[in-house]
């Protein structure tokens, strides 16, 4: 059965695939296998692994039990499937421990957006604490600049340019909407994770950048409710031979109050074009915005 699909839309090519392995690429890393510009010099994404790959569900409880809870989405049954010429959709279904059911929808869009719905219901009651999150990893090529870039600051009001590059995995890695006071509990004496860490930094708007060679890359998203973004500075590994790590440029949904059988769900799209100056990235997400259906 095929695992994965390549796309292409505009100055925009990309592979779309499940949790199989083909070639280089290895398993357990669903979502975007590559994403090319046409004026990419190359992957955008570590080839061996993925970028937006669905990688954790977690409840504060029984996500730290052992290596196929933690990273559920990556080890459970996903199924690809061609939706028209320019999108591709994954499925998986209630998973042996969460039992959370999920749909994944992309497609590629002119000239550089790859637009992005997730939806997903719990099955069962299988979170004691009454709240669950899920969690993407994007694996982004050794840029030289491991930075991410939003609109935030420490204060309330503020929309300043923001910068946020943790000095290890874990540390202060995890920032929110001024507005996100949630406090997520954890189990005592249970593992460090980067969605346990919250940075003092906040986020004013629901969008963040980065650089990688010439391009850049941006994330936005429909909402700020239940949205957090999460960096780390060597997620992705280390490249022996440009002598440094592949960071992750990576986000969380939070579902703080959930029902069994409710479907929850977001839209977020991704966006890799040739560098530009922040007013034209910010012009990038008012007008997504503004396009969104009401």
């Amino acid at each position: 059965m095929m695992g994965h699909a390549t796309l292409r839309s505009g100055d925009l090519e990309a592979v779309i695939g499940d949790n199989a392995a083909a070639g280089a690429h290895r398993a357990g890393y669903n979502g975007i296998w590559s994403l090319r510009h046409r004026k990419s010099t190359r992957n955008t994404f570590v080839p061996a692994v993925a970028g937006l790959n669905l990688e954790h569900v977690f409840n504060g409880e029984t996500e730290f039990r052992n290596p196929d809870t933690f990273f559920e989405p990556r080890r459970a049954a996903m199924t690809f499937s061609r939706m028209g010429e320019h999108g591709a959709q994954l499925h998986q279904p209630p998973t042996p421990h969460f039992h959370v059911e999920s749909w994944t929808r992309f497609t590629l869009r002119a000239p550089h957006y790859l637009d992005f719905e997730f939806r997903c219901k719990a099955h069962r009651h299988s979170h004691p604490r009454g709240w669950f999150g899920l969690f993407w990893a994007s694996y982004m090529n050794a840029p030289e600049d491991k930075s991410m870039y939003f609109p935030g600051g420490w204060r309330r009001g503020e929309a300043l340019w923001s910068q946020l590059c943790t000095q290890e995995h874990n540390d202060e890695s995890t920032v929110r909407h001024f507005d996100d006071e949630l406090k997520l509990e954890f189990a005592p004496q249970s593992r460090d994770a980067l969605f346990k860490n919250a940075s003092r930094l906040r986020y004013a708007q629901p969008y963040f950048y980065g650089h990688i060679d010439d391009m850049v890359f941006l994330m936005m998203f429909d909402r700020s409710e239940g949205i957090r973004f999460t960096h780390s500075p060597s997620g992705g590994g280390a490249d022996n031979d440009a002598k440094t790590t592949h960071p992750a440029w990576d986000f969380q949904f939070l579902i703080p109050k959930y029902e069994v059988m409710k479907e929850y769900s977001f839209r977020a799209c991704a966006v890799l074009r040739p560098r530009c100056s922040r007013r034209e990235i910010a012009e990038e997400y008012d007008a997504w915005r503004r396009a969104l259906p009401k």
